[in-house]
């Protein structure tokens, strides 16, 4: 049976007064199939609730907040369907995104993809960046997930020892394959990597999409930007890489890996 749009539902993680919220759930109604929005926060306030209501979308609670992957786990655990998208509340989704999804769920007769994803434009002070030099490298490396191998082992952990090249707004998970809490909880800032990392271990295909389907947000606030400045990403990437690598060609790694990734910074 293939999967549809009734199967899915996007979870809009909100953090704080983010003022890009209602411009990222507007993108997800406006898809081209329909699907279930839900906002799930760890920090209610008027303004999410305000937000929520102007764009009559249910907002959920998570009682327990602590790092970022609880957040996800709540909000994937929250609703019911076969198919998870955690939206961030900075970016910005194409209205095929989810279309393209489902068709990516629906490509393989033994429909044995744990998680799709797509590539990827960047926003920067407002602007809309199609390439620099770090989209060009992840694309180079999603280009292997594209191979009919996608499922093994190998090839899953083969990419994935050279860096994440996987834009976590973009992943749609399969829950009939990966069940409950998926997401890493151990770690502040990597925990989609160290998540990819685990799922590369199991049974499922990681599913590439080599289409610009959404916009992710680069700014001074954004999550990322603040942990790039504090070195925490440089810290738990060099974990991850730990366990992939001898420790020597891990911090080698981690150096290249990490002097890309600055280009996250606002200029």
């Amino acid at each position: 049976m293939s999967y549809s749009s009734a199967d899915h539902s996007f979870v809009v993680c909100a953090y704080k007064d983010n003022p890009f919220l209602a411009k990222t759930i507007r993108s997800l109604q406006n898809q081209t199939v329909p699907s279930n929005v839900v906002v799930s926060t760890s920090t209610p306030s008027p303004y999410i609730e305000g937000v929520c209501s102007e764009c009559g979308v249910k907002m959920i609670i998570n009682p327990k907040p602590h790092y970022a992957g609880d957040d996800w786990n709540f909000g994937y655990d929250s609703v019911n369907s076969k198919l998870v998208t955690i939206a961030h509340q900075d970016d910005l989704y194409s209205p095929t995104f989810l279309e393209k999804t489902i068709d990516c769920f629906n490509r393989y007769i033994e429909k044995d993809v744990s998680i799709s994803f797509t590539d990827y434009y960047e926003i920067r002070n407002g602007s809309r960046i199609n390439s620099n030099f770090m989209l060009a490298i992840k694309r180079i490396m999603n280009q292997l997930f594209l191979l009919p191998g996608n499922g093994t082992v190998f090839l899953k952990k083969t990419v994935l020892r050279f860096g994440c090249p996987i834009c976590c707004p973009s992943v749609t998970l399969n829950k009939e394959l990966l069940g409950p809490g998926v997401f890493d909880t151990t770690l502040r800032d990597s925990c989609d990597y160290k998540t990819w990392v685990k799922l590369a271990s199991t049974n499922g295909r990681f599913c590439y999409i080599p289409e610009i389907l959404m916009g992710h947000r680069i700014y001074a606030d954004s999550a990322t930007s603040k942990n790039l400045d504090e070195n925490i990403r440089t810290g738990e990437t060099l974990l991850i890489l730990s366990e992939l690598w001898p420790e020597p060609i891990a911090r080698f790694v981690n150096r290249v890996y990490s002097n890309s990734e600055r280009l996250n910074n606002v200029n």
